[in-house]
């Protein structure tokens, strides 16, 4: 089962799989234009550009996310998507069922959309098969050894030089972590979860972990940092191996109720994306 509050990130999430490129209806005309101050509209509804701005202060506060370009297109279609919910549960007639009603204004409009997701995307069950199937895929990827990193990311190479610098210089790591890195480990001092795999590295079977920092962490010695900082996507990458271990492999009835949850929450993202590309395909927007 899925929480209700849980819906809409997840949904919203996954429509970037969908939107990376400028949609409108399906015609020999031109694209129309935007209304002024707006960054999109969604069958003619304009989403302004106030909303767009708003969005990435709060993901500057809250997820330490620098503005970028890229950061300002997500969250521009995550509008689009929650513009295109709202307008699909208005016609579905939630707005009159009394859960909704109880909420008072913007929280109306968030609870209309909320109880329509809830109630219109349904995840396939996982099975016990899945799940066990799931652990021995995970054992098969680990490696002889795990490794315990810690990241600071920084958006730029200047940035990166003065960490380096103050590295040098004996600051700690953990400390500058939190005071330079934009990424959300920032606030344990950059420190991330043991992680464990094959080597020699390959691309795809790093656990998650950019190709480069895998390479990183398998050289260095404990307690060491990469002399120099790190390209991955929009940022650069300061990594130090905190510890180094014989890999721990978990019993399956320790982690089957984690891996579970893994499953399922994977299984409603896909269930998330086939809703949205099926209300996309009816959707007249405009960005």
């Amino acid at each position: 089962m899925h929480s209700r509050k849980h819906i809409l990130p997840l949904a919203l999430a996954v429509l970037g799989l969908y939107m990376t490129t400028p949609v409108w209806a399906q015609t020999d005309t031109a694209p129309p234009s935007l209304p002024a101050d707006a960054v999109a509209t969604v069958n003619g509804v304009a989403i302004p550009q106030s909303q767009l701005d708003e969005a990435v202060r709060v993901a500057a506060q809250v997820a330490h996310q620098p503005d970028t370009p890229q950061l300002r297109q997500a969250l521009k279609q995550q509008l689009i998507a929650r513009e295109l919910f709202r307008q699909n549960a208005e016609k579905a007639g939630y707005g009159s069922k009394p859960e909704v009603q109880q909420a008072i204004n913007m929280a109306k409009a968030n609870a209309e959309t909320q109880l329509y997701l809830k109630d219109s995307i349904h995840a396939a069950p996982v099975t016990d098969e899945q799940v066990k199937a799931r652990y021995d895929q995970i054992v098969a990827s680990l490696g002889k050894e795990e490794y315990k990193p810690r990241v600071i990311a920084v958006p730029d190479a200047m940035t990166a030089a003065t960490v380096l610098s103050e590295l040098k210089a004996g600051k700690r790591f953990d400390v500058l972590a939190q005071q330079y890195s934009v990424a959300p480990s920032k606030a344990n001092g950059g420190e991330l979860p043991w992680v464990s795999f094959k080597t020699p590295v390959a691309e795809g079977k790093t656990q998650g972990l950019p190709l480069p920092v895998a390479q990183a962490i398998t050289q260095l010695p404990v307690g060491g940092v990469t002399p120099d900082s790190i390209p991955a996507g929009n940022v650069r990458l300061i990594v130090k191996l905190d510890a180094k271990r014989p890999t721990q492999v978990p019993a399956f009835d320790a982690v089957k109720g984690t891996i579970r949850k893994q499953l399922e929450a994977l299984a409603l993202e896909k269930a998330a994306a086939d809703f949205t590309a099926g209300l996309l395909k009816g959707a007249t927007v405009v960005q």
